[in-house]
């Protein structure tokens, strides 16, 4: 059976259209909270959201859907994404809400849903809930409704669980930090998590009003924070998106380090300090040159489909801790059940702090090799494996590579677009090899 509404991160979509609707979103909860039911008598669940407007109306829906079908709610305010997620674990919750839409624009918005471990849920909780929705609801008579509570003291709760996450021996003293919180939910939590292990915090996106969560700002427009960084002059600039589960970090210098760079930086901050790394888990679009440098220090290294999912199910399957995207999804699971972003860039200031070296020192010899990505548009119908031409341009620009790149090719599964990605030592050659992958598709 395939999921209708579940993507790889929950349900999302455009406000006021279905599925994000109030009277979807209401049955929606009333059909999960059923499901919990079959297994726990009286069961609680949290619900947290970031800052975009129509969470007030979807967290209205949400909390009337489980209390019709007789569980409990606790309404945490706004929260990231990750700290709704270690709130259900230390609260013993059943079930973790968020409504987000992350890095989207605020027209945007979505629910997804963590498991009483803060993990996210395996498919088939997923299908039983989708069956569920299909059912005609069975509403709990009065005495039997679920109540709602709220816990006022959410954010500080999480901010103390972030700050756990860093070494009790070290501190941001003498350092000045730039926070950019994206607008969105860790707009209160971020610049005290900082400022209250020492550091001089400078906030940009810190102010929501509920319209204007990741316009120019967060994880995904780091410009703005690149400027910050500059004029304050800033020892480091931290740019979250708008569910704060993603990084970009920004040096001293202006110089703007990716997910893939700070992967590396964390599991070298470990190896440093003795510790054994197994293997890390990167995904399909991970640039080579943190893979070989992981290969030349003995860590093995496995790609996953491209998202945090993925990421994370390798790293279940595998045993290992370390993880992450270049977009600065970031796993670190000795930390964290889940991808956090404050958690992950004091890993990163960690290193900094405790070799006392600079981001670009501790990445030494790690040069990100070039890619270029391309997006070539089908026609309706078009099979693009069958094109005639794509064989030997693949053939030829993998002997041009001569096992120094990476050619990726992958449907998009959203429009009818096929991605191809080159990645080479060479600028040049990436870009001209996937200009010549793209022409063969599209040639047919």
């Amino acid at each position: 059976m395939n999921r209708q509404y579940f993507g790889t991160d929950g349900i999302r979509g455009t406000v006021g259209q279905a599925p994000i609707t109030p009277d979807f979103v209401l049955r929606l909860a009333h059909a999960v909270g059923r499901v919990l039911k079959r297994s726990e008598a009286r069961p609680t669940v949290l619900i947290g959201k970031d800052t975009r407007i129509s969470g007030y109306m979807l967290e209205s829906a949400l909390e009337s859907g489980f209390n019709s079908a007789g569980v409990d709610v606790v309404l945490l305010g706004p929260l990231p994404t990750p700290g709704v997620a270690y709130l259900t674990r230390a609260q013993r919750a059943s079930l973790g809400t968020v409504i987000s839409a992350s890095h989207n624009p605020f027209g945007d918005n979505g629910i997804k849903f963590f498991s009483a471990q803060g993990a996210k849920l395996p498919d088939q909780w997923e299908l039983d809930v989708e069956a569920t929705l299909q059912e005609a609801p069975v509403w709990a008579d009065s005495a039997h409704l679920g109540k709602a509570r709220r816990l006022d003291d959410a954010a500080g709760r999480y901010i103390e669980f972030c700050k756990s996450t860093f070494a009790s021996d070290l501190t941001l003293k003498g350092l000045t930090i730039v926070v950019d919180a994206a607008h969105g939910a860790a707009y209160h939590i971020a610049p005290k998590v900082f400022h209250e292990l020492g550091a001089e915090v400078h906030c940009i996106g810190c102010a929501p009003d509920g319209l204007n969560i990741n316009r120019e700002c967060g994880a995904t427009h780091p410009d703005a924070l690149v400027q910050a960084v500059r004029e304050h002059r800033a020892d480091f600039g931290i740019a979250l998106d708008g569910d704060a589960d993603r990084l970009q970090l920004v040096d001293a210098s202006g110089r703007l380090y990716n997910g893939d760079e700070l992967l590396y930086v964390m599991v070298a901050e470990r190896l440093a300090r003795g510790e054994r790394v197994p293997g890390v888990v990167g995904t399909l679009m991970t640039n080579m040159a943190v893979e070989v440098a992981l290969r030349a220090r003995d860590v093995e290294f496995v790609r996953a489909k491209v998202g945090d999912r993925y990421v994370l199910e390798e790293l279940d399957k595998r045993g290992w801790l370390l993880g992450g995207e270049g977009s600065g999804h970031l796993l670190a699971l000795d930390k964290h059940t889940t991808g956090d972003g404050l958690v992950s860039a004091l890993q990163v200031l960690k290193a900094c702090a405790r070799s006392g070296r600079s981001l670009a020192q501790l990445l030494e010899g790690v040069d990100l090799y070039p890619q270029t990505l391309v997006n070539v548009r089908l026609q309706p119908g078009q099979d693009w494996k069958g094109s005639r031409g794509l064989p030997a341009a693949h053939q030829a620009l993998e002997q041009r590579l001569e096992g120094r790149g990476r050619i990726l090719i992958r449907p998009s599964g959203t429009e009818p677009v096929v991605r191809v990605m080159v990645e080479a030592q060479d600028a040049a050659v990436a870009k001209e090899g996937a200009q010549q992958l793209a022409q063969a598709i599209q040639a047919g």
